[in-house]
């Protein structure tokens, strides 16, 4: 399976976590996030910044997961509003029971932006992290202005 991830240039070069809570993990899980597409990828990217600036060079980084050992988090299976601040803390729960767990390499879930498509939430703390998950190439980016 391929996925996508959209990064400062900077950020291009290997696959690292942050640490940093966000809606499916907290504070010092360390897991790293990507798109279905290139295009969720870039929206999401622009909703979870204050700002982008054009100024810096972006890559889109290809990774591949090459072993299916996943979950998935169905929209039927959250609760009304999900996606909204306030509920934060009960897709932080979810995905820090999984990340916790180690029960599998990546969790399938809804996009808050558009939940017919879906992210990926890689534990780079699995066992098959190492192995199983790869940049196979990068991708140069450029801003159409119209998005910002």
């Amino acid at each position: 399976m391929k996925v996508f991830r959209l990064c400062k240039e900077i950020y291009s070069h290997n696959l690292e976590a942050s640490g940093c809570a966000n809606r499916w993990n907290k504070r010092g899980e360390m897991v790293i996030y990507a798109g279905s597409s290139r295009s969720l990828s870039t929206l999401e990217f622009i909703v979870h910044r204050s700002s982008v600036s054009i100024e810096n060079s972006y890559k889109f980084l290809i990774i591949e997961i090459q072993k299916y050992n996943s979950e998935e988090i169905k929209l039927v299976d959250l609760p009304e509003k999900w996606y909204e601040f306030q509920n934060l803390s009960i897709t932080q729960k979810i995905g820090s029971d999984w990340f916790l767990s180690k029960r599998s390499l990546f969790l399938k879930v809804p996009s808050a932006v558009i939940n017919q498509e879906f992210n990926v939430v890689i534990n780079t703390e699995h066992s098959d992290f190492e192995e199983f998950v790869n940049i196979v190439s990068t991708e140069a980016y450029f801003w159409d202005l119209r998005l910002l």
